[in-house]
């Protein structure tokens, strides 16, 4: 791999270079430094949070810039005002030795009017969010007309955060001849659309896998019921005494309580989420950066540009529902050539989300036993112990009170000192955890009747329109002759779950490789404590069938869908495959509710109903 110097870069750069200390070019920089310096086609590069991006399109443009030319030439979209205001650091950093080289960051959330009088000031490059900087350019304070080159950072963010609109007039509103860099940690299809209507002989280069089998981040899950989730969260941070992490959380609401709840007991945290005003959020992340606090409790948008390279821990408070959210959360920790932690807490039926992040990441993931109050307490008793013994006497200072200190202390023995001593900072954890019980959730592999299930997945869901009357049609189609046992049926966005009698895999394999379903093309993913299969099969591709929005009311995303015939054995519970008292059976009253080939599903309510009573 080439070094920066044989990039060609100019001295004023391989200087500031070398004052950062960076020697040899992350993968992406190495694919694209070179490409940039000598072309002006557009990019696009596929790269995540942590890979050195900012330097792979800075620097070129740095090179290529002209500090004689007093206008606008670069121009930096990024998704949030964090985001921008690290790009335009570092950018100050590359060009130490550029004196004349002058970069703004504009962003909303603060007074339009400083930012609109900073760029009478001879600005070469505009760093900006996409609401802020199209606001400026029709108010004619910002002209673009001039720009030699547009980057979209975090280009997949700024979509789902709303910003298309904007990104398309601004995109519309640049000259023609500018140069394109399309920074993006996936390639949804509004990326390519950009890609197809507003560059020209783009390259593309790949990186998205760099963080994704880092020996420095180990994967972590932990199993608990909904109810013990915050016990589970407390427990995984007191077991770790010197943890500095982040705490992600699905929605604003959750982010606070769960900030809250951590103050409260004590812990040095503090929320980040959009309800917060641009002033607090900047206090929050600066205290955070300085490791003034121990935790942050974060929302995902509002931990962007937050570019820390020593977090020992980010934990998942809750699973997202993309993978790569995932990706780009644990992408936070393990920098740095340090070690990190990605845990998760997970509820049972969330086993699928954990297989499918295994595939994605490429290895597998440990399940950790949330710790005990034992293990707790003698965590933080060692780290007490150890503190005590690193810290710096100033003999100084403290040897004009030790006669008083002796005297006081004179009557109570080594041992006993030593306990007292500890108990001071201890006794908190120890009647804490005094009666603390166990909260790990113990998986079953076989319920009650001792039938051992296999777990299969399809890759459609929700989006497809898939519900679980249609999953145990498809079956039925492909199995006419068979009585199934089906666990749980777990539908999610894009892919479903599902759990079959494993007595019958290989047949369940064999017929959906022979037989398509209405021509939908159908992935089968199927896997057990013995073996993993995977098959293709189906026709044209085609959709499903819609349903009316009663059916769709039934496709609960996190829920099992239970059928109408008991499992054996009255009162079980199946833990781990949601069944419950009741399980789904393919043949039998489902079978029965079925004319002509086609699914009545107010004929299985009646049927299941009827059971019922």
């Amino acid at each position: 791999m080439k070094d920066f110097q044989e990039f060609g870069l100019r001295p004023e750069l391989l200087k500031a270079i070398a004052d950062l200390g960076y020697t040899t070019p992350t993968p992406i920089q190495a694919q694209t430094i070179e490409k940039l310096i000598n072309s002006d086609n557009d990019l696009v590069a596929l790269a995540q949070t942590g890979t050195g991006k900012t330097a792979a399109f800075s620097l070129p443009i740095l090179e290529r810039i002209d500090t004689s030319n007093p206008t606008v030439q670069a121009l930096i979209l990024a998704p949030t005002r964090e985001l921008c205001v690290q790009i335009t650091n570092d950018i100050e950093k590359f060009s130490k030795y550029m004196p004349k080289l002058k970069s703004l960051a504009v962003y909303g959330g603060t007074n339009i009017a400083p930012q609109i009088a900073a760029l009478k000031d001879k600005v070469h490059i505009v760093i900006g969010t996409p609401g802020r900087t199209l606001d400026i350019i029709n108010r004619k304070r910002l002209d673009i007309s001039n720009i030699h080159f547009l980057v979209l950072d975090e280009a997949d963010e700024m979509l789902s955060m709303g910003f298309k609109d904007e990104l398309d007039a601004i995109l519309e509103t640049a000259p023609v001849t500018k140069q394109v860099l399309l920074f993006s940690a996936t390639m949804p299809s509004e990326i390519r659309r950009i890609a197809k209507e507003y560059m020209r002989n783009a390259q593309e280069v790949s990186v998205s896998k760099v963080n994704l089998s880092t020996e420095t981040v180990q994967h972590v899950y932990y199993v608990a019921h909904a109810k013990d989730r915050y016990l589970a969260l407390k427990r995984i941070v007191d077991v770790h005494p010197n943890i500095y992490g982040i705490i992600f959380c699905r929605t604003k609401a959750e982010t606070q309580d769960v900030a809250d709840k951590l103050g409260h007991d004590g812990y040095n945290s503090d929320a980040l989420h959009g309800d917060l005003s641009q002033a607090q959020r900047d206090y929050v992340m600066n205290r955070f950066r300085k490791r003034q606090l121990q935790i942050l409790v974060a929302t995902d948008v509002a931990a962007r540009g937050l570019d820390v390279t020593d977090l020992t821990h980010v934990i998942n408070f809750n699973l997202p529902d993309d993978p790569e959210v995932y990706i780009h959360r644990s992408g936070r920790t393990g920098r740095a050539g340090k070690t990190g932690e990605s845990c998760s807490i997970i509820h049972s039926k969330e086993m699928g989300k954990i297989r499918l992040l295994e595939r994605k990441i490429g290895r597998p993931m440990a399940l950790g036993k949330i710790p005990t109050g034992k293990e707790i307490c003698e965590n933080q008793l060692f780290s007490l112990i150890d503190k005590i013994k690193s810290i710096e006497l100033s003999d100084s200072q403290i040897n004009q009170f030790m006669p008083a200190i002796l005297s006081r202390i004179e009557d109570i023995e080594h041992s006993e000192l030593i306990k007292r001593f500890v108990s001071v900072e201890f006794n908190r954890f120890l009647e804490y955890y005094k009666d603390a019980t166990d909260i790990n959730v113990i998986e079953h592999s076989r319920d009650k009747s001792g039938s051992k299930f296999v777990k299969f997945s399809i890759n459609h869901g929700r989006i497809s329109n898939l519900t679980p009357k249609m999953l145990i049609n498809l079956i039925n189609e492909h199995l006419p002759d068979k009585s199934i046992e089906i666990g749980r049926i777990d539908i999610q966005k894009t892919f479903t779950f599902f759990d079959i009698d494993s007595k019958y895999q290989n047949e369940f394999i064999e017929a959906f490789e022979r037989t398509p379903y209405q021509g939908l093309k159908v992935q089968l993913e199927g896997k057990s404590e013995s073996a993993s299969v995977e098959r293709s099969y189906g026709g044209g591709g085609g959709r499903s069938r819609s349903h009316s929005s009663r059916d769709e009311g039934r496709s609960d995303r996190s829920s099992s869908y239970r059928g109408d015939k008991p499992s054996s054995g009255s009162g079980s519970r199946n833990d781990r495959y949601g069944g419950g008292e009741k399980k789904v059976y393919v043949k039998g009253a489902v079978k029965n509710a079925t004319t002509s080939g086609k699914r009545d599903y107010s004929s299985l309510e009646r049927l299941t109903n009827k059971k019922k009573k």
